[in-house]
């Protein structure tokens, strides 16, 4: 962990460059303790992201929502597990089994380090519904997982259903910013007193790097930027 960072907050590193990757993470170092490795990155360049963040001192999320049989996402979830991830995103939509399966597979790779979190209802969803909330936070716990990710807005039903999860929260924002495409937002203090364990930050504070050239002095001023909106949201949960 990044000595005097948050380990409640993490960056979301949804770019396609690893250079740029770092580049963000290196801004918000001082204030983020754990970096989200999405689909886009660990397609682009697989586990080199992995190891550029736990370099850098970061906890990594690895945010690839696996959904398929679960033989598959088993044995997925089994050659992942033996990078240095701390956490891996299922989707609960996959039922009991497929979440049981990588929960098991990542268990035995990490020798018990990493943890599987459900992802529950996804911003495209139509569904947003109560009872298929709390019916995805169900499988999720009965299959082992470790936490869930869920908005803010559905933390307390999701605490009626597994009150023992630990709970992360995406689309964090400080107050008056873009809301982008996220259909659920809250600030850093409301999501931390409802009960969240972590928050996953993006485009609050990524989107000013977007389509910059690594070594422009403008993406350089950017990432300042960054830096200090980080720091601003590591300061509303203190």
């Amino acid at each position: 962990m990044v000595e005097g960072s948050d380990s409640r907050l993490a960056i979301a590193l949804d770019v396609n460059n690893l250079d740029l990757a770092c580049g963000l993470a290196d801004a918000v170092r001082p204030s983020m303790g754990v970096a989200k490795v999405g689909l886009e990155l660990f397609a682009a360049v697989g586990p080199q992201a992995v190891t550029a963040m736990t370099q850098r001192g970061f906890e990594v999320f690895l945010d690839l929502k696996l959904h398929d049989i679960p033989t598959t996402v088993g044995r997925a979830a089994a050659q992942v597990g033996r990078t240095a991830i701390r956490w891996l995103t299922l989707h609960t939509s996959g039922g009991v089994d497929m979440l049981r399966a990588g929960v098991e597979g990542l268990s035995e790779a990490s020798h018990g380090r990493a943890q599987v979190l459900g992802v529950t209802i996804l911003t495209s969803e139509v569904d947003r519904s109560r009872g298929l909330l709390q019916e995805r936070v169900g499988l999720a716990r009965d299959a082992g997982c470790g936490g869930i990710i869920c908005a803010a807005s559905d933390i307390a039903d999701a605490k009626e259903v597994a009150p023992d999860l630990a709970l992360v929260v995406p689309g964090i924002r400080l107050a008056g910013a873009a809301h982008h495409d996220q259909v659920s937002v809250t600030t850093p203090e409301r999501a931390i007193e409802a009960g969240a364990c972590m928050l996953v930050v993006g485009r609050t504070v990524t989107a000013s790097i977007q389509g910059l050239s690594p070594g422009s002095s403008q993406l350089s001023q950017a990432l300042r930027n960054v830096a200090e909106v980080a720091a601003l949201l590591a300061a509303c949960i203190r």
